[in-house]
Parts: structure tokens; C-alpha cells; sequence
């Protein structure tokens, strides 16, 4: 397996915070690396194969990269990022109890991937733009700037994942996007979705379709997609019990969107040939 090393990355061995854009990002092998990564969705989507489970990325979405998580990029399609990488917590000097601001693993579970707003969207850039622009000088004040504008940027994030009583439809759609993640397999009927998160059919629609590039009903079936692929490949369930599970209720039709999705058939992602090439 690939690892990055913070020597590659970092303009300097005090400096706490690096900037390292992927504009756009390709797909990436697994790796995992010597230091940690707040990865930012700018646009575009993919799939996030982070510790082994599926998730599927687009404009909004944070992911918390500790040093020791594995995870690889897949089936990009103009996914721009912005990747803050740190030190450990316990490297910064200025700086005490940031792991309060950071992701806890509880009860075996690693909450890495958020969404924000747009909005906040914007106000992180402001701050990543902030901390790029700062004089490369490691003396005690440069070191200290650095690290005010990351807790800044930390608590920005945490603040617009917190969407609890925000009534703003981009607020609304991520909500339903975190919704979808936990309910794919489900019967969708995108009406009566649209009313449960307080959102017009066309408002959906169009902000969907502009956070993902992708329809809706394009979105779910990549969702469920990449949740069968995944079972494909970690799972001695069958072909159909795998549609099913994932929400198709023809099989046959699931192998075609499959196949459409990927260029490979269920079977042939069963056998692992999809990873002979690679």
C-alpha cells in the first residue's frame, strides 16, 4: 500500500498546516499517510473507499483522514478537492483541546464524512485562501497565524455540519443527501421526499443536480451501485439477493445499470477482474 510522507508535503518541518489543492482529483490508489487530512469536495463527485466502505462525494462533503485510515479515490467525474493536512493534534503549540473540534470514534464508529453549506463553503475558502497566502517564515509568529486560521477553519466546519434548525434549502438538501446515505435501498418517491425535507420537487431537482452534476434518480442508483459493488466484493451473497438488498427489484435490470455504471458486469466485479487490471 502507498504512503504519503509529511516530507513531501509540508514547506517546512515546523509548519503545522499544508495546502495541497486536486484540481481536479483522479482516481488514487489506497494509501494512507504519515500525517492527517481534512479532505473539502469543492464540485464534482466520486466515491470515497475510506476503510473499506463505500461513500459517495460530492460539492459539500468534509472527510476527517486520520494517519492510520486507509482510503482511495474512485470513479472521479470532475471532483475538485481541497486537502488541509495537519500534524497529529498534540503537534501544534499554540493550540490546546483540538480534538473537541474534531471527529470521536464512539461505540466503534469514525464519523468521518460531514456536509456543509455552500455558504460555509464560501467561508472556508476564505480562510484556506488566508492560510496559502501567509509568509512561508516559520518564526513563532507565522507558526502561531497558522494555527489561529486552522482552528478557525475547524470550528467553520463543525458550525455548518451542525445544521440542526437551519431552515436554508441548501441546509434542507444535505440532510436529504445524509438521508439518502442511510436509506438508499428504500422506495424513494421524490415527492413525497421533497416534502419531508421541506423542499419544493423542482428546488431538489436543480440544487441536486447542481451540487452532484447528476439527476436525482441518477444519484440513487449510483448510491445503490456502489453499495452492491462494495457486497460484490466483501460478500458471498448472490447476484440478486445483492439488487435486492441494494433496492432493485429486477436483477436484470440492476446488471445493466451496473455494467453501464462500471464497464463491468456484477459477476466479473465478483471474480475481482476489475482489480487484476489495476
Amino acid at each position: 500500500m502507498t504512503v504519503l510522507h509529511s516530507v513531501d508535503f509540508f514547506p517546512a518541518d515546523q509548519s503545522p498546516v499544508a495546502i495541497e489543492p486536486r484540481l481536479p482529483q483522479a482516481a488514487f490508489p489506497e494509501h494512507h499517510h504519515d500525517f492527517h487530512e481534512i479532505v473539502i469536495v469543492e464540485h464534482g463527485t466520486g466515491i470515497h473507499v475510506f476503510n473499506g466502505q463505500p461513500f459517495t462525494i460530492s460539492g459539500g462533503t468534509v472527510c476527517f483522514v486520520r494517519d492510520h485510515d486507509r482510503h482511495l479515490y474512485e470513479h472521479t467525474d470532475n471532483l475538485c478537492l481541497t486537502n488541509v493536512l495537519y500534524r497529529s493534534p498534540e503537534s501544534f503549540q499554540f493550540l490546546a483541546g483540538l480534538h473537541q473540534l474534531l471527529p470521536q470514534e464512539q461505540d466503534d464508529h469514525y464519523p468521518s464524512h460531514w456536509r456543509v453549506s455552500q455558504q460555509t463553503l464560501a467561508q472556508v475558502r476564505v480562510v484556506i485562501g488566508q492560510l496559502e497566502a501567509l509568509d512561508p517564515e516559520m518564526d513563532t509568529h507565522g507558526i502561531a497565524n497558522r494555527e489561529i486560521l486552522f482552528m478557525q477553519l475547524l470550528v467553520m466546519l463543525c458550525k455548518g455540519s451542525q445544521q440542526e434548525g437551519v431552515v436554508s434549502n441548501d441546509a434542507r438538501l444535505n440532510q436529504l443527501m445524509l438521508w439518502l446515505e442511510d436509506h438508499y435501498a428504500e422506495d424513494i418517491c421524490w415527492e413525497m421526499l421533497a416534502d419531508q425535507f421541506m423542499l419544493s420537487l423542482r428546488t431538489l431537482h436543480r440544487q441536486l443536480k447542481y451540487s452532484t452534476g447528476l439527476t436525482p434518480q441518477r444519484y440513487l442508483n449510483r448510491l445503490r451501485l456502489t453499495k452492491a459493488r462494495h457486497l460484490l466484493r466483501h460478500s458471498d451473497k448472490s447476484v440478486t439477493d445483492i439488487a435486492f438488498r441494494c433496492g432493485f427489484s429486477d436483477s436484470n435490470h440492476f446488471s445493466t445499470l451496473f455494467r453501464r455504471e462500471f464497464n463491468w458486469s456484477p459477476r466479473e466485479i465478483r471474480q475481482g477482474r476489475d482489480m487484476q487490471l489495476q
